[in-house]
């Protein structure tokens, strides 16, 4: 083979000077403010490690919640469709990366054909081929740089199912404590309404109270009761809820009450900036723009010559003792140069397709970001603004208490009417159940604050997730 040839000149100058049609990926510009708004005028945790790593519901230091949290990732079905969507999506980058390299098959045969009247004949063939893409104008490295990009967005939208799914876990467990705190609540005051009951009964055996106040005391007893009732139906469906989450049937899932011990942790809320390395719903919209920016320089390519290779061998005999002889043997080896000339638009109204999909990602990565930003602002308000709301709630208990206490004395004393014993007692009751539901949405808005920040998901997850990196 003489490879001095001119043709094998000019094939060696253009894999030298091979490149990769379209623009580099660039992560969108954002305005990114330099603070959060909503930590003005507020004194927020600043530990040393700036933002909460790996197991983020473990800052609420419950035992039976870090046990469920954990039983996600064996058993959600949700999540499981998620790797699996992973997977599909690695397998097809895997599929895109294989044209870089060339394909061979081989083939071998035998048969035997007469003509009418003639004499039967045998043939026994062997073969193989071998053909390249050379991708000059990267066409083919965009195609594998659009889908790593794919599978890193794939692999991000996992974890973005698994931090949904874990939160989604977390509020329902705390609204589920909550609700025992109130059923708690209930029980104490149906214990003290029994009691007044027996004491109003008592005065009015004896002449010192009227009917319509043992018949309000027992109103109150059994519209209390009704209302303690009615949480079952909440609590119920909580624990449905965790059941479905943790990957069981409900019916095979109970959560007992426990003592109510939650406090509410101190988070960091770090930088704006950094939501675009902590948020894996964010890193996979940029890796979406990477995808679709990828598929610019694949439509460009087309305006270029492909040039491949090929190269085939075969042997064929009517002897099968002497297919392998070198007299039987035939090959071929040769490059092929392939250019559209007319197309009438195909090419540019691919190119345009491949700009406005990628202007499209864009937008929605910037649209993911400020929906990030607001998040964050949103729960670090709630927070800030609940946690005030929280110690006025508990002088209102306090006072409540007290008033209580003043009243049932008085009437007593026959100084006031059972009315106003059912009011301060009804007013007691609910700032208790007020205050038992701040702070569930507290937890709450805790949760909300930690998965807008990302949890413990870091970008850099995304190296080691994908396969070919």
């Amino acid at each position: 083979m003489n490879f001095r040839h001119p043709l094998f000149t000019i094939l060696a100058a253009c894999l030298l000077s091979a490149c990769a049609m379209g623009p580099d990926h660039v992560r969108p510009a954002m305005d990114i403010p330099a603070a959060y708004k909503e930590t003005r005028d507020w004194k927020i945790a600043e530990p040393k490690d700036d933002l909460i790593r790996g197991k983020w519901w473990q800052v609420f230091a419950d035992n039976s919640l870090n046990t469920l949290a954990s039983e996600i990732n064996v058993a959600n079905q949700s999540l499981k469709a998620a790797e699996a969507r992973y997977r599909q999506a690695t397998a097809l980058a895997q599929s895109t990366r294989a044209g870089l390299f060339p394909t061979v098959s081989a083939n071998a045969g035998a048969s035997r054909s007469a003509a009418r009247g003639s004499v039967t004949s045998t043939s026994h063939t062997l073969g193989a081929n071998a053909a390249w893409e050379v991708d000059l104008w990267g066409r083919v490295r965009r195609q594998v740089e659009s889908g790593d990009a794919s599978a890193e967005a794939s692999a991000a939208d996992l974890e973005a199912v698994r931090l949904s799914l874990q939160s989604e876990l977390a509020v329902s467990y705390f609204q589920l404590r909550v609700s025992d705190e109130q059923k708690k609540l209930f029980d104490d005051a149906i214990a003290e309404y029994e009691k007044s009951l027996q004491l109003t009964k008592n005065r009015y055996n004896v002449g010192v109270a009227a009917k319509s106040d043992v018949i309000q005391a027992e109103a109150q007893l059994k519209s209390t009761q009704a209302q303690a009732i009615d949480l079952g139906v909440q609590r119920a469906q909580l624990e449905h809820s965790i059941a479905v989450l943790i990957g069981k049937a409900p019916a095979a899932f109970t959560l007992p009450p426990e003592k109510f011990t939650l406090t509410m942790p101190k988070m960091p809320a770090g930088l704006p900036s950094s939501l675009l390395e902590r948020r894996p719903d964010i890193a996979a919209a940029e890796r979406r723009v990477m995808a679709a920016n990828a598929q610019i320089g694949v439509a460009k390519s087309a305006w270029f010559p492909a040039l491949s290779l090929s190269a085939s061998t075969s042997y064929a005999s009517p002897v099968f003792s002497e297919l392998l002889n070198a007299s039987n043997r035939a090959w071929s080896l040769g490059p092929q140069l392939a250019l559209t000339l007319l197309d009438f638009g195909k090419r540019a109204a691919a190119t345009d397709q491949a700009i406005a999909s990628w202007e499209q990602t864009v937008a929605n990565y910037r649209q993911t970001v400020l929906e990030g930003l607001q998040e964050v602002e949103d729960n670090l308000a709630a927070l800030r603004i609940l946690e005030q709301e929280s110690k006025v709630q508990e002088d209102a208990v306090r006072a409540a208490r007290e008033s209580v206490a003043l009243t049932i004395n008085q009437y007593k004393a026959g100084t006031v009417s059972y009315l106003s014993v059912v009011t301060v007692q009804a007013s007691l009751l609910s700032n208790e159940r007020t205050a038992a539901s701040l702070l569930g949405r507290r937890l709450t808005a805790a949760v909300g604050l930690i998965r807008a920040l990302g949890g413990g998901w870091s970008a850099a997850e995304l190296v080691t997730a994908s396969p070919h990196k």
